[in-house]
């Protein structure tokens, strides 16, 4: 009986390290599969789409992301969280609103009294809003925009604006030339059109539309398409990308498949608003409007003391990405920004490959480029004329560069085929990379109708595929042009809001930070002109973008 028991007791302790080898093994086969699998979900992505009732953004649906991904996305949405704006009476009460001709800015005193410095002070200035029958305001949201200049200096900053929560907001401005600095605050949407906006973003994303025309031999049929579609009872052809999981629907034809699908054009715009919120997006009333000083306007600034110590302020930690002096960028933060001219930028992109990619404000960089550089051949690709695709080539100094809009949304109003779509994303994993590739892109103006969560969503499939670029080919150069303030009116205060632009800037500037890539700070750049705001700034601004995109290429050439 004891030889019997201690045999069992050996095939026990036999049996029980088989088990443990063969849970091992198991272990190792499933993070192999695992790692696997994300190897292959690294490119190749299930679509974003989902029934699943708690992934709801009003009727837009998404197929759950990635604990990593879903991460980011909640982050990044705290990081952008506006102030909570008030509920809004139905009619709207324009007097119980934001308006910018009762509101008032005041420059607090400096040290030494009203003694201002180069370099080591920051000018603050107190704005108080009230609304139209003069009563001060008592919750924060509204959107404000601020800049310091001097335009016979041809000089201008942008500031930094802190809401305070309760009616009151500071804008804080870096000194950093001598002579006069005269503050600009100017009201972009008062916080009672961001309700709106963001009532309108949640509720109806697809009040700008898009159409798709399919075909086959002699029959045809138009019908709608969009990133959110409304339930009904026709079917959806789900177009949605295959590599991205970027989502894209139309409605299905009565008569042709869903491979019929030959073009993409604009399609109908609604803007269904209560009654009198229109007058919430009014130019020159409460749509873009200076606020006005309640004292002086501008202080002189003076030498910087010797010895004087750098003051960091206490209400805002983040000073600005540069500033304007004589008409001319100077980048802050270690990127010394140079001077090109035309001989100067062939010499620049001699033997490079230049890929842009985005909308029509990337576009300009290309128009720039073209007029200026006489060797530069653009080729009639037959592309439709404001969305390409485009490609020049210099033979004599082995320069190529390309153009492509990115895939939809694209408020285009030109029939576009769908052969023409390219994802960003899927554009840079075609790229081999090198030390004589350059990569620009930017995406930001087509996505001002949707919840965030759709533009986060797009910026996550491009930052996997620049880590992959960059991974592959570390020699790379990425420059990433941010969104910026634009020209407003009614449509486009709806469409398109700065308030929108501004999240998106804000998102895309955290998600690429720490990565290899470089940014042009057109928010800044356009804030701190003194030309009016436009969505394509005009030629002094683009100069100094590519001067900004050439500092980049060629650090040690320019100027």
């Amino acid at each position: 009986m004891k030889a019997r028991a201690c045999i069992r007791k050996e095939y026990s302790v036999l049996f029980l390290c088989l088990a443990v080898v063969v849970l091992i093994l198991v272990l190792r086969n499933m993070e192999t599969s695992s790692q696997f699998q994300h190897e292959v979900n690294s490119t190749i992505m299930a679509p974003r789409v989902s029934t699943d009732p708690d992934v709801h953004q009003g009727f837009c649906t998404f197929q759950p992301l990635s604990p990593e991904d879903a991460l980011e996305e909640r982050l990044l949405l705290d990081s952008i969280a506006w102030p909570e704006t008030p509920l809004l009476p139905t009619p709207l009460i324009l007097e119980q609103t934001s308006d910018p001709a009762h509101s008032t800015f005041t420059i607090l005193p400096g040290r030494g009294r009203r003694q201002w410095h180069v370099g080591g002070d920051q000018l603050e200035v107190r704005i108080n809003m009230s609304d139209f029958q003069g009563r001060p305001k008592k919750s924060g949201g509204d959107l404000l925009l601020a800049r310091l200049h001097n335009q016979t200096l041809g000089a201008g900053v942008a500031g930094q604006v802190v809401d305070h929560l309760n009616g009151s907001y500071s804008a804080v401005f870096s000194l950093l030339w001598e002579g006069d600095a005269q503050v600009e605050v100017m009201l972009a949407h008062p916080s009672e059109a961001i309700t709106v906006l963001k009532r309108l973003n949640s509720e109806e994303p697809d009040r700008i539309g898009f159409k798709s025309l399919f075909r086959s031999g002699s029959i045809s049929e138009t019908t709608s398409c969009n990133v959110c579609l409304r339930p009904t009872q026709q079917p959806l052809c789900n177009h949605t990308d295959l590599r991205t999981g970027e989502p894209w629907f139309c409605y299905k034809p009565k008569n042709l498949s869903c491979d019929a699908r030959i073009d993409h054009s604009l399609g109908y715009n609604t803007q269904n608003l209560r009654p009198n919120e229109d007058k919430l997006f009014q130019s020159g009333v409460n749509l873009k409007v200076y606020i006005q000083a309640s004292g002086p306007a501008s202080v002189t600034v003076s030498p910087k003391k010797e010895g004087q110590p750098e003051v960091e302020s206490s209400t805002v930690k983040v000073g600005p990405s540069g500033y304007y002096y004589q008409g001319v960028w100077q980048a802050l933060g270690g990127t010394t920004v140079r001077q090109f001219n035309a001989a100067a930028i062939s010499q620049c992109l001699k033997g490079k490959v230049v890929h842009m990619h985005g909308d029509s404000t990337v576009r300009q960089f290309f128009e720039f480029l073209d007029a200026t550089l006489p060797g530069l051949r653009v080729f009639d690709l037959h592309g439709v004329a404001n969305t390409g695709p485009f490609i020049a080539l210099d033979y004599a100094n082995n320069i190529l560069m390309k153009f492509r809009f990115h895939a939809p949304p694209i408020h285009s109003v030109h029939s576009i085929s769908t052969r023409e779509f390219r994802y960003i994303a899927n554009e840079i994993d075609e790229i081999i990379g090198g030390t004589n590739i350059v990569v620009v892109f930017d995406i930001w103006a087509h996505f001002g109708t949707y919840p965030m969560q759709i533009y986060i969503q797009r910026l996550q499939s491009i930052h996997r595929a620049v880590v992959r670029l960059l991974d592959r080919a570390p020699g790379t150069l990425v420059v990433i042009r941010t969104g910026a303030p634009r020209e407003l009116t009614l449509y486009y205060g709806l469409i398109n809001s700065d308030w929108q632009s501004l999240q998106c800037y804000k998102v895309l500037r955290t998600m690429f930070k720490g990565l290899n890539v470089h940014l042009i700070d057109a928010w800044e750049m356009v804030l701190a002109h003194h030309l009016p705001h436009n969505i394509h700034p005009p030629p002094p601004i683009i100069e100094n973008m590519i001067n900004v995109l050439l500092s980049y290429t060629c650090p040690q050439m320019g100027g």
